[in-house]
């Protein structure tokens, strides 16, 4: 009885080896070193002596299908038909040997490409939709994106800082961003409530499904209206039940803005992972370029560059020199909202994967 062939389906995501490089599939898992040969450039050598060069360019992760097109033109070009596309939104071409790797980004440079971010320096920044998609965004990601790497580039090309430093943007707390585990990232934030349209509430939202998305028990039902009413010292400003009910909208253009919170990072690498931590409570939104954010972040930056050991991410940085000394040597005010007591706040969550013995 012959075998029975393999079901093609489309539940769930291919898998992954479809996607590697020749050269990386063969030599997955033996892998005997990495250089960093400059800022858009590595290669990784293999037990076996294989060589795969890596060239990582920086994109807008918004981004035109015709830019798609171009990026997989470039692949089979110079790159075996294979990319992919780091957490940070960066893209990584491949190649054989330096000389193939060094007409790769002559292609990209002819083409305007940026080639950078590898080592420690300013990687690709990580963000969220913004105003260009979602309905509960207090700020924008784009645009805030693109103020900042128009200051910043050069962190990302050719100048080196005392570790990487991953920048991140989230359009509101609900955060589909990682700027829990940023070294400087930016929050959207509402501080109004969400305003309650009674009238379409009850038309158009399922009271249920609205009051069990607010992750603070702040929404209860009003018998008398067939809606929902707010218990406004336990609301957070979230909008996560604007996303269930369209009746609540919580985008308020006079006092929605950014907030920067700092030190967070995902390595076990010298000290275990850290939950980023508030360090400007709010800033507000001036589109298009947002000078006050972007000055308050090359305030930090800057801050980490002249204080900073070798080696340090800017969260050991600060866990080093302390908070007080970090308002001081940075000037930002510490205001109220710094002292954190969120009725839900922990202070023991376990975020290192290394084993701990007791």
């Amino acid at each position: 009885m012959s075998a029975t062939p393999d079901r093609q389906t489309d539940i769930g995501p291919p898998h992954y080896e479809k996607f590697l490089h020749p050269v990386i599939k063969k030599n997955y898992g033996k892998w005997k070193y990495h250089e960093i040969i400059n800022p858009g450039l590595m290669v990784h050598v293999s037990e076996s002596g294989d060589k795969i060069y890596t060239v990582r360019v920086a994109s807008p992760r918004l981004i035109a299908t015709t830019t798609i097109r171009e990026y997989c033109e470039v692949a089979k070009k110079h790159s075996d038909g294979f990319l992919r596309f780091t957490s940070r939104n960066n893209v990584e071409f491949f190649a054989t040997t330096e000389e193939k790797a060094k007409a790769l980004m002559a292609d990209l440079t002819s083409r305007g490409y940026m080639m950078g971010g590898i080592g420690p320096r300013i990687s690709n920044i990580v963000h969220t939709q913004g105003w260009v998609h979602c309905h509960s965004a207090a700020t924008d990601a784009s645009g805030l994106v693109k103020a900042l790497m128009d200051e910043f580039h050069e962190y990302f090309t050719t100048k080196e800082l005392q570790n990487r430093v991953r920048l991140a943007v989230a359009c509101c707390v609900n955060m589909c961003g990682a700027v829990h585990c940023s070294d400087i990232a930016l929050v959207g934030v509402h501080k109004t409530p969400p305003r309650i349209d009674h009238e379409n509430l009850k038309n158009a939202c399922e009271v249920p499904s609205t009051i069990g998305a607010c992750p603070t028990s702040a929404i209860s039902p009003d018998p008398s209206k067939k809606s929902v009413k707010i218990k406004l010292e336990k609301c957070m400003y979230c909008g996560n039940c604007y996303s269930v009910c369209p009746a609540m909208p919580i985008a308020d253009a006079e006092n929605d803005g950014v907030a920067i919170v700092i030190g967070g990072k995902v390595s076990n690498l010298r000290s275990a992972p850290k939950f980023s931590r508030l360090a400007v409570p709010w800033i507000p939104n001036e589109p298009p370029r947002w000078p006050k954010v972007v000055a308050a972040v090359k305030t930090i930056l800057n801050a980490y560059i002249k204080g900073a050991k070798k080696h340090e991410r800017v969260g050991e940085w600060v866990d080093r020199i302390g908070w007080e000394s970090f308002f001081k040597e940075t000037g930002l005010e510490f205001k109220i909202q710094h002292i954190d007591d969120f009725t839900f706040a922990r202070e023991t969550f376990r975020t290192s994967a290394a084993f701990k013995w007791t």
